[in-house]
């Protein structure tokens, strides 16, 4: 639904004396995300009508009595029944914070989660000196919120974001510009699912980072409609099990990573021990597991092992 303050102005002039303040707006708004079982609901109402009223979350409470037009109540409402039609509140501002980063996401991007942090903490506690000139390659970059957040924490680092859809791909160049990365980061339309995908990748890099698809596909209907309806299938869909991404990752990841580097994969609930298998079967040895803070096992990291007969 588009805003249209005009048509819905004489929604408001039905009912005046309900919503004339901020208050107001906010406590009716609430309910209606309640009942339309949203997780969040006074948060979600807070953050649209700011956004709807062009004003901070302090500006609102430091103005929560105060009345307003109904041209602003009409705007807050086309945002409000979109949310009610559960859109992410993300989607609807078309910004998402990751890492303390604000990024931009559109239609063609996975709108970035706080589990996926989990991957950023890990680089951290494998990588100890923050100083290294690290080449970091990050698969299905999508809005490049993995490989932008690591630059953030890596200042002589640079990095490649490689990803299927140029739309996607479009909205990581435009977050690398906006948070003063362009320099160091580089997007490349790449498909992982075609035989060449490590050489359009290049290489060596020190790191491989990426959270790809891994719904397995008869489950993807079943999720919260936030996810099922508005996040691109082709970053939700992982195969019959879920894990045919971390297959074809893992048996060519030897062809892009520098020697002993460092892979860190995002996993679904339940997946790490198929995705460790996958990694010992490419020497990977005693692959650890990382915990989101829910407490589920989502981050999956090692380290390449030398094999007989390859340079050190």
């Amino acid at each position: 639904m588009r805003d249209d303050p005009s048509a819905l102005s004489s929604l408001y002039a039905e009912r005046p004396a309900q919503l004339t303040t901020i208050s107001d707006l906010l406590r009716q708004a609430a309910r209606r995300l309640q009942a339309a079982g949203v997780c969040s609901p006074a948060l979600d109402a807070r953050l649209l009508l700011g956004h709807a009223l062009g004003r901070s979350r302090e500006q609102l409470q430091l103005d929560h009595f105060k009345t307003i037009t109904t041209a602003d109540a009409a705007r807050f409402e086309v945002l409000l029944t979109r949310r009610i039609a559960r859109e992410p509140v993300s989607r609807i501002l078309g910004r998402r914070e990751f890492w303390s980063l604000e990024f931009d996401i559109n239609a063609d991007t996975l709108d970035p989660r706080a589990d996926s942090e989990t991957l950023i903490g890990a680089a951290l506690d494998l990588i100890k000196d923050s100083q290294r000139p690290l080449r970091i390659l990050d698969l299905g970059t999508g809005s490049g919120c993995l490989l932008l957040a690591l630059l953030s924490e890596f200042p002589n680092a640079s990095g490649i974001g490689a990803d299927i859809s140029p739309g996607a791909l479009d909205v990581a160049r435009a977050n690398a510009a906006r948070l003063g990365f362009a320099s160091r980061a580089q997007f490349i339309e790449c498909d992982l699912r075609a035989a060449d995908w490590p050489q359009r990748a290049g290489g060596p890099f020190d790191l491989l980072i990426a959270n790809p698809p891994y719904i397995p596909d008869a489950q993807i209907a079943a999720l919260a409609p936030e996810v099922a309806r508005h996040d691109p299938r082709l970053a939700l869909a992982g195969g019959d099990d879920g894990l045919d991404f971390y297959r074809l990752i893992t048996i060519s990841m030897r062809q892009v990573l520098a020697a002993r580097g460092v892979v860190i994969l995002e996993a679904g609930q339940g997946q790490p021990p198929g995705i460790a298998a996958l990694l010992r079967a490419q020497h990977v040895e005693t692959p650890l597991v990382y915990c989101d803070l829910s407490g589920i096992e989502r981050a999956v990291v090692g380290r390449l092992c030398a094999v007989a007969g390859e340079a050190p």
